[in-house]
């Protein structure tokens, strides 16, 4: 799927997320606890908790782990204790930088590249803002050359990540000596509504924090990173038609309101096989197929249109399960477990198609190569010898 001649890869991955876990039957427990007066919301919550493939998740503020009647992201808190959107931005840029700085960190050790070799800086987040941004932040706590090229994604969605992977890719590209770092933070967890409402419930339910970064650049020499890169190809970006309203995201009093619909999982099973097909038609089923877990319903009517086994939609439900949704950030936690798995059964290289679904609603799609580590390879090679 990948043409031999492609020497665009991620080199390194990284991954971080905060202290404090987040057990989805005792949050499911605590919620319902709080609707007490609102039964037929409290059963909803309960079966939705219950239903969405999510065990842990993780977030960086600790009040949402107290009990319903103290928790001031509930229902049952007083309303002039809800956390205002104001007081949520300062908790997010407090608490998402030392997120993104140990992501970042992770990766570039993980590429073996060192940040003085940075070119481009990409920035990607939807939960928070300010200014001077993350961006600036990471220039000076990575010591990255204050003339790197900043790219900051903001208020993307759950695509932004894989339009990252993209917009890196196109980078490379065009300037082979490139090396692009993408950082990837989102607190969904601060947007935690005190409503009664199914759709503040749901997303609930299922959204987590969490950091993710990579750094690609060109594979010079057929070198690969120590463990094992993923060579870029083709991508598709899609704007589906009459489907704005299916998934959104605005800034309310109390944090971000979202609205999910139930829908999605059927929309993206009526339009996004033809996209797919459009993208691989040339080179025939992939065998790793890297899902963005925007909910339990996508992976699930995915694998049953492609016919996917237990172990190719493995990595995107493991990543919901353990973490949950974390928006942006969360393809490369996915691209990262799968890469994990690869080399622990020692698997050879392998062509595959990352996806991932946000606002609009929009589809990212990209084409790529797993590419095991040298020494990986040298070892095959001498074991065929003998």
């Amino acid at each position: 799927m990948i043409q031999a001649n492609s020497s665009v890869a991620i080199l390194g991955i990284g991954t971080a997320v905060p202290a404090f876990k987040l057990e989805q039957a005792h949050t499911s427990m605590r919620i319902t606890e709080a609707l007490q007066d609102y039964p037929d919301s409290a059963r909803w919550a309960k079966r939705i908790f219950k239903q969405c493939g999510v065990e842990t998740r993780y977030t960086c503020e600790p009040n949402l782990l107290e009990p319903a009647d103290r928790c001031r992201y509930f229902l049952q808190s007083p309303s002039e204790q809800w956390p205002s959107t104001a007081e949520r931005m300062e908790t997010y840029k407090r608490e998402s930088v030392p997120l993104a700085l140990a992501a970042a960190r992770k990766a570039l050790d993980d590429a073996n590249v060192p940040a003085s070799d940075i070119t481009h800086l990409i920035t990607v987040s939807c939960t928070g803002q300010f200014l001077p941004g993350m961006d600036t932040i990471l220039v000076s706590r990575l010591g990255l050359a204050a003339t790197v090229n900043r790219l900051p994604l903001n208020f993307l969605g759950c695509a932004a990540g894989l339009r990252g992977i993209s917009l890196s890719k196109q980078i490379i590209a065009n300037h082979a000596a490139a090396k692009v770092l993408m950082v990837c933070v989102e607190l969904c967890t601060l947007h935690i509504q005190p409503s009664s409402e199914r759709e503040a419930l749901f997303g609930a339910s299922f959204f987590g924090d969490g950091a993710s970064a990579c750094v690609s650049g060109s594979l010079e020499h057929e070198r690969s990173a120590a463990n094992g890169a993923f060579r870029l190809g083709a991508d598709r970006s899609v704007l589906l038609s009459d489907c704005a309203d299916e998934m959104v995201w605005e800034v309310g009093n109390f944090g971000f309101d979202l609205y999910l619909s139930p829908n999605i999982p059927r929309l993206i099973g009526r339009y996004i096989p033809e996209q797919i097909e459009q993208l691989i038609s040339e080179h025939g089923k992939p065998e790793l197929w890297a899902i963005h877990p925007g909910g339990k319903g996508i992976i699930d009517t995915l694998a049953e249109l492609y016919g996917l086994s237990e172990e190719q939609s493995r990595p995107s439900r493991t990543v919901l399960r353990n973490y949950g949704n974390m928006s942006s950030a969360t393809i490369l936690f996915v691209l990262s477990e799968m890469r994990q798995g690869l080399m622990e059964r020692d698997a050879g290289p392998s062509n595959g198609l990352a996806l991932a679904f946000g606002p609009g609603l929009t589809c990212e799609m990209i084409q790529f190569g797993y590419v095991p580590s040298n020494q990986r390879r040298e070892a095959q090679l001498n074991e065929i010898h003998v």
